[in-house]
């Protein structure tokens, strides 16, 4: 589990680098974004490793609520850079 964390964060944060034109709010919802990705695979990869299907199912449906709360706190983070003019688009 552990190396998966630091292989998704690696690759968010080189992703992240190559990106120099983003403004610190999107920066921000990006690395939200990854940090969401990286803990759902986490749990995922419990889920995977365990023989109760209870718990299992339990995992998985922590990963995709964790995966869907990750999107919606990235969106409102950039919508408010939107909002306020800050967004680099």
């Amino acid at each position: 589990m552990k190396l998966t964390t630091v292989l998704a964060v690696a690759i968010g944060l080189g992703a992240l680098g190559a990106c120099n034109n983003n403004t610190p709010q999107e920066n921000a919802a990006d690395n939200i974004e990854v940090n969401a990705e990286a803990t759902a695979d986490n749990l995922e990869e419990a889920a995977d490793n365990t023989s109760n299907e209870a718990v299992e199912a339990n995992l998985e449906n922590q990963a995709d609520a964790t995966r869907a709360a990750g999107e919606k706190a990235a969106d409102a983070t950039r919508t408010s850079a939107d909002a306020d003019g800050n967004s680099a688009n």
